[in-house]
């Protein structure tokens, strides 16, 4: 990627929320000409805000606080399908919808992560419109994401706030839904007795860690 290269606002985001190893934090002047292109201006100015985060943080404490945010703290989980369902069987059902939709767009999703993973969704966005349309469908889950995070707080919600930017406002049961996670203080949380039926979640190190920034631990 140049700087002169048109990214897609999906593509960007997913970079941007995976673990910040030094060779992102390396490019940041290719990042900021990427943001600086992308529309609308709301969306712009909200990675441009978390750019200016990233640049004048070092490296070591934004490492640490993406271990914070997203490792330990579960109402801010970038696992899409946790919102809906929690620890419910019917998360498994949810999950593989997620990798039908790859598959059936002639993608075939990392198995190192599960399907419903928020940066590996957003690069399916940034690849074909039935992605865009799987986000949109959790669109609800996007904003309980970015109430955790601007609870948090997190400078993250910049760019979870630009992902929202380029889909439809929330709908009726959209609101619904949220004002019922609200209410209920999280998503269900009964597991029926039974062994979850999805993949367990990556051991802590499943990612390489570049040297001098801290290793991740499992996420919750």
């Amino acid at each position: 990627m140049t700087a002169r290269d048109q990214v897609s606002p999906f593509k960007l985001a997913s970079v941007l929320l995976q673990y910040p190893t030094l060779a992102l934090l390396d490019g940041l002047g290719t990042l900021r000409a990427a943001a600086a292109g992308v529309s609308p201006r709301a969306a712009a100015g909200a990675l441009g805000t978390f750019l200016d985060w990233l640049a004048a943080t070092p490296p070591g404490q934004v490492a640490a606080h993406y271990v914070a945010t997203f490792d330990l703290h579960r109402r801010c989980a970038l696992y899409l399908t946790w919102y809906r369902h929690g620890d419910t069987r019917t998360r498994g059902m949810a999950m593989l919808q997620f990798t039908a939709a790859y598959r059936a767009a002639g993608f075939e999703p990392d198995p190192a992560e599960l399907p419903d993973y928020l940066p590996m969704v957003l690069e399916f966005a940034a690849l074909a419109p039935r992605g865009e349309r799987l986000l949109a469908a959790h669109r609800a889950d996007l904003e309980l994401l970015l109430d955790g995070l601007r609870g948090a707080p997190s400078p993250y919600a910049s760019v979870v706030e630009a992902v929202c930017a380029q889909l439809p406002g929330l709908r009726r049961a959209d609101l619904a839904r949220v004002r019922r996670f609200r209410a209920e203080g999280g998503p269900p949380s009964e597991r029926v007795g039974l062994e979850a039926p999805w993949p367990p979640l990556p051991p802590a190190g499943a990612r390489p860690i570049p040297p001098a920034l801290p290793a991740r631990q499992a996420r919750p």
